[in-house]
């Protein structure tokens, strides 16, 4: 578990400047007064120019009408709607962004495997092998208290092989309680029915589930019975009048031709989609989850 001061939250002395103080006790959660609720913007996979425009536009405005104390992105198709570099990532969080997270479009861009270490705001998936480049998860401070973990995950229907996303939830979240109660997982996931499982099994152990992936937002909003939010896709950041992001000439061809086509982020009908999660700081619990839709420009 990471937090974004860049220092390692599972234990060890610190090296950094002497504003990162050791972590005692019960951990950050317990040196600041409880504010009650945890509002949470989370944005979906942004993508490409028009996708960081969206975010550049309507996050800060989003985030003050919603009263959202923290903002997380998927980011991972950020960079030409494949990856994500450091300009890219630096666009983001000066947007306002406050922890992104990816999927298996990290590798996309070469510089992502140094990025990664040197960035602990910037997440992928924690259920890749031991020894691959960054983390998995953070803890998100507000004037040096936690108020937010995140953790990345990915799923394994119709994807690449990687390690159990269940078994490394159940480590990742373990940790993330010794700091605060409020969990948000970005499960970055094919399948609906695993994503669904994996909110069922985490349902009271984490404040919220978001699905990210498919591009297409759903509409089965819900808190479930033990106070996880939950939405199977938080839909995609960027321009909808082609394909999931893609101009749809080149996608239709190919599905045609089963011929190799370069794939164009598209233009027009820019939107930023995703969710806003308010979270009973105190329990974890969320009260209430709704899907975000605004157009650039509306």
């Amino acid at each position: 578990m990471r937090g974004v001061l860049g220092r390692d939250y599972g234990g060890g002395d610190e090296d950094g400047p002497a504003t990162q103080a050791r972590i005692g006790g019960g951990g950050l959660a317990d040196r600041r007064p409880l504010i009650q609720r945890v509002k949470i913007l989370f944005i979906g996979d942004v993508v490409g120019e028009p996708g960081r425009r969206a975010v550049a536009g309507l996050a800060a405005k989003l985030r003050a009408r919603m009263g959202a104390d923290v903002v997380v992105a998927n980011g991972e198709n950020a960079a030409g709607g494949a990856g994500i570099t450091r300009n890219t990532a630096r666009e983001l969080f000066a947007a306002g962004v406050d922890i992104i997270t990816t999927g298996d479009h990290i590798w996309d861009q070469k510089e992502a495997a140094q990025l990664l270490p040197e960035e602990p705001r910037l997440l992928r998936p924690a259920n890749y092998p031991a020894g691959t480049p960054g983390q998995g998860s953070v803890v998100w401070p507000s004037e040096g208290s936690a108020i937010l973990a995140v953790i990345n995950l990915q799923g394994r229907v119709f994807m690449p092989a990687m390690d159990d996303p269940f078994r490394a939830a159940r480590d990742e979240v373990a940790r993330a309680r010794s700091y605060t109660s409020t969990i948000l997982v970005d499960f970055h996931a094919e399948a609906t029915s695993e994503k669904i499982a994996l909110a069922r099994w985490l349902d009271g152990q984490v404040s919220a589930v978001i699905g990210t992936h498919t591009h297409v937002q759903t509409a089965d909003e819900q808190v479930m019975p033990g106070g996880t939010a939950f939405l199977c896709d938080a839909g995609f950041t960027g321009p909808h009048d082609g394909v999931i992001g893609r101009e749809a000439a080149p996608v239709i061809e190919r599905f045609l031709t089963g011929m190799p086509r370069r794939f164009e982020v598209a233009r027009g009908r820019v939107h930023l989609q995703g969710a806003l999660i308010d979270v009973d700081e105190a329990t974890g619990r969320a009260r209430a989850i709704e899907r975000v839709s605004e157009p650039l420009g509306g």
